[in-house]
């Protein structure tokens, strides 16, 4: 088979906080042969998460730090083109972690799942259907528990886990109440995701808002930010209260350690529960999440809105601009046409 040629973006330099674009660059490589048990994935989307300024910072955190030189470690999703693998044939459609770049080699050990769905679009399995998705269903249905008539208050609500789980949650009967940055994200949770209320965080009164919003108190927060926004949320919280920590999105450095208000009291006084989550603890379970969620995307119960940058050029800068605001919808890099 002829040789082919992988443009693959790299990191270039270890950022110190939120990477930028200079941080990355694109180098062309060739595709190595085909080992017994390997197979070959022409990426055709490639995913962008909050999640990939702690890869790439020097401390690591749930997954060792990306080397400098080394490919970016993304979700990507593609399309096997050659095999020598008998679990993966020529035609499969897969996710998994493949990499910012063209092609990617694998044994299968770095494919999440095998993708079923071909009647949705692919970059759904990156999205509501993929990472995004699963978070979202696991950390509020294992760590929310949330019950009808509960109030559910979610941070950064316009974004690709938050949206899922306000929607998730007012489907069990819960209200809805969404914090985001600025007017156009907060019609996007009222007017697509069908949040019962929503708050942009950058007004002065949040914590007035937010009581208005919430007259009954907090009974589960999902917690995509910490700092200012969860340090309103926290006093509000009713007894047996459950806080799901999913992301810190608004901290861009932690070193030295940021220090802020002590939560201890709400937690001790109200016996309520903080907790943790990484949708990676619940990886043998990827396929319940998925069965629970497209039907609901087929039958548009379940809405979700996507950001498709073309070109393997858009990836370096894509992360900072996450942190910045400038995305509406799961952030996607699209490769090829499948």
């Amino acid at each position: 088979m002829p040789t082919l040629s992988n443009r693959q973006v790299v990191l270039s330099s270890r950022p110190s906080g939120i990477p930028q674009a200079g941080h990355f660059e694109i180098r062309t490589s060739t595709v190595p042969e085909l080992q017994d048990g390997q197979f070959l994935v022409k990426n055709l989307f490639l995913s962008v998460e909050p999640a990939m300024r702690g890869w790439v910072n020097a401390a690591a955190n749930y997954s060792r730090p990306v080397e400098v030189g080394e490919v970016m470690r993304a979700f990507s999703a593609g399309r096997v083109l050659r095999s020598r693998h008998p679990g993966y044939p020529e035609g499969t459609l897969v996710m998994g972690v493949l990499g910012w770049q063209e092609y990617a080699l694998t044994d299968g050990r770095t494919i999440r799942r095998r993708i079923l769905e071909a009647d949705l679009p692919l970059s759904l399995s990156l999205g509501v259907l993929g990472l995004n998705g699963i978070t979202a269903y696991f950390g509020l249905k294992e760590l929310g528990e949330p019950r009808a008539g509960e109030t559910v208050v979610v941070s950064t609500a316009a974004g690709a886990v938050g949206s899922i789980v306000g929607q998730l949650a007012r489907k069990l009967g819960c209200r809805t109440v969404g914090i985001t940055g600025g007017e156009t994200k907060r019609r996007l949770c009222l007017d697509l995701f069908n949040f019962d209320a929503a708050i942009d965080y950058r007004q002065p009164e949040l914590d007035a808002a937010l009581r208005q919003a919430c007259p009954g108190g907090v009974d589960v927060y999902f917690d995509n930010t910490s700092g200012h926004i969860s340090d309103t949320v926290l006093p509000q919280i009713n007894r047996r209260a459950r806080i799901v920590i999913c992301g810190t999105a608004s901290v861009s450095n932690w070193d030295p350690w940021p220090q802020g208000p002590r939560v201890e009291r709400h937690l001790l006084t109200k016996r309520a529960r903080m907790a943790g989550f990484l949708a990676f603890d619940y990886e043998d379970r990827y396929e319940e999440a998925i069965a629970h969620l497209a039907p609901l995307v087929r039958s548009g119960e379940l809405r979700y809105r996507e950001e498709i940058l073309d070109g393997l050029e858009a990836a370096p800068g894509s992360i900072a601009d996450l942190y910045e605001g400038r995305n509406l919808g799961k952030r996607l890099i699209r490769l090829a046409d499948d």
